[in-house]
């Protein structure tokens, strides 16, 4: 069964541009980036890199990124921007890395993409060297077990149901229409924990720009989380 991003490769990539969407460039972009700024980040793993934009903002800080997705034509796309880059087709559930190949390793956004979430955390723990960081932004999942909508008295309230099942849903905007899954927190901490990582920072960011209402609307509810992870050890990616 498609999961949507082949038919929404060309959307998405009119969506994102170079500055990405509102998510990305007013609210993720700014925190992401400064946890990884001066740590001496060497060789880092982009999982769902998409049409590499955060690859190149990667380059940019001195880190040399290598690019993984399973959509061809956002590949494409990224070659085509970047061709000096490094991107190769592959799943996060089986990524084609020898183990602790990274000293870094980032999800911007793709875990609620990720069919099979217990084996893709498995894989990033897996290719991630000793002493080496995991940098995870993802939707918070209030946001993904919920909806705005407008009650009786003329309020628009987010109305959350279903919070604790993990399910599958399709997501549309900008025609754009993929699929999204929605999980539990307790979830993704858990996989997480059980892969003897560490966490080392949590945050859920609000906007730092933008249009008033919007940034309001996300304040009443956050709808991006990022966290950091530590893989234990004393090998060359520890600092």
């Amino acid at each position: 069964m498609s999961n949507g991003w082949d038919e929404s490769a060309a959307a998405w990539i009119a969506d994102m541009g170079e500055e990405g969407d509102f998510g990305r460039s007013h609210v993720l972009d700014a925190p992401m980036l400064a946890r990884l700024r001066d740590r001496g980040f060497r060789r880092a793993l982009d999982v769902g890199c998409g049409e590499g934009r955060f690859c190149r903002m990667l380059r940019d800080l001195g880190i040399a990124p290598v690019g993984i997705d399973p959509t061809d034509a956002l590949l494409r796309q990224a070659r085509a921007r970047d061709p000096a880059g490094t991107y190769r087709p592959g799943r996060a559930e089986a990524l084609p890395f020898a183990d602790g190949a990274f000293d870094l390793v980032v999800s911007y956004l793709t875990l609620i993409d990720i069919p099979d979430v217990r084996a893709a955390i498995r894989e990033i723990a897996r290719v991630l060297a000793p002493g080496g960081t995991l940098l995870i932004a993802n939707l918070t999942s209030l946001s993904t077990a919920g909806a705005w909508t407008m009650d009786a008295d003329g309020i628009r309230r987010f109305r959350i149901d279903g919070y604790l099942e993990e399910r599958a849903e399709w997501a549309e905007w900008h025609g754009i229409r993929v699929r999204n899954w929605h999980r539990p927190l307790s979830l993704y901490m858990r996989l997480l924990l059980e892969q003897g990582l560490a966490l080392r920072h949590f945050d859920e960011p609000a906007p730092h720009r933008g249009d008033p209402e919007r940034i309001a609307r996300h304040r009443r509810v956050p709808w991006f989380v990022m966290m950091e992870w530590e893989k234990p050890g004393t090998g060359p990616a520890a600092r």
